[in-house]
């Protein structure tokens, strides 16, 4: 992965990244290494070989805290662990999700509460122990959204649901937060090439139809969507808060 800016004040930082491991995680949690940063991340699936991977390269491990983000108590209970192995809590990236192809008719009360589960209840309680853990010296959460529900897109509404919430919760919590100088923005990516898209939906034909919409003519990566997060979390944007950043290419316009 190229660095492409280097924040100094992200260094010795604690983070703690939900999906860390694989994905865009993944390249979060190399790009927060990148800059000096103390990694935690939960996940559900074995992370051995990642960890490996990443001690290879940055010289150290990140701490690899596994279990489902679905399940609050143990959620909570891996983010204490991780501000005590790291001297606290700096920067709270909640960036698992699944964006489960459906149909409205398809959707049964069980399948919506388990999207749900994921996509938005997740980050609230991730959100509830950060500030928890933030309090006394403050710190930037970043909350990851969609274009998806911006665009008004069809296929998932469960999951375009849930990141329209995203983007309110974030902007409720910025202004609750705000007098314990924690920082919470949203993030919302477009269409981001992982071997996941690239594996189940990105057809050529699809890709080149999302180009059309697109100003910038060219596919977006994980490293655009980490040099947001980054800025996002250091003090470079240390006035921004309850803001839905989006990193599209140019496909919707916010303002």
């Amino acid at each position: 992965m190229t660095q492409n800016a280097t924040f100094h004040d992200i260094a010795g930082k604690s983070v703690y990244i939900t999906g860390g491991g694989s994905g865009i995680g993944a390249s979060l949690t190399d790009g927060f290494m990148a800059q000096g940063a103390n990694v935690a991340f939960i996940g559900r699936s074995d992370a051995s070989e990642f960890i490996a991977k990443m001690k290879a390269k940055h010289g150290r491990a990140p701490l690899f805290l596994q279990g489902d983000i679905t399940d609050t108590e143990h959620l909570q209970a891996m983010m204490r662990t991780a501000a005590k192995a790291h001297g606290g809590l700096d920067i709270l990236v909640n960036n698992a999700a699944n964006d489960d192809r459906h149909t409205l008719d398809e959707v049964t009360p069980d399948y919506w509460d388990w999207m749900q589960s994921i996509n938005l209840k997740s980050y609230f309680f991730a959100c509830q122990e950060a500030a928890r853990l933030m309090k006394a010296k403050g710190g930037a959460i970043v909350n990851f959204s969609s274009v998806s529900y911006i665009m008004g897109n069809a296929g998932y509404p469960a999951y375009t649901s849930a990141n329209a919430g995203i983007t309110a919760l974030s902007r409720s919590l910025a202004r609750e937060l705000g007098p314990d100088k924690i920082r919470v923005n949203a993030l919302a990516p477009g269409w981001v090439l992982t071997e996941k898209q690239l594996d189940k939906w990105a057809t050529p034909e699809a890709l080149a139809d999302h180009l059309t919409n697109q100003c910038l003519k060219e596919h977006l990566a994980p490293q655009d969507i980490v040099d947001a997060v980054l800025f996002l979390s250091s003090n470079t944007s240390r006035m921004m808060t309850g803001q839905c950043m989006v990193v599209d290419g140019g496909v919707v316009v916010t303002g």
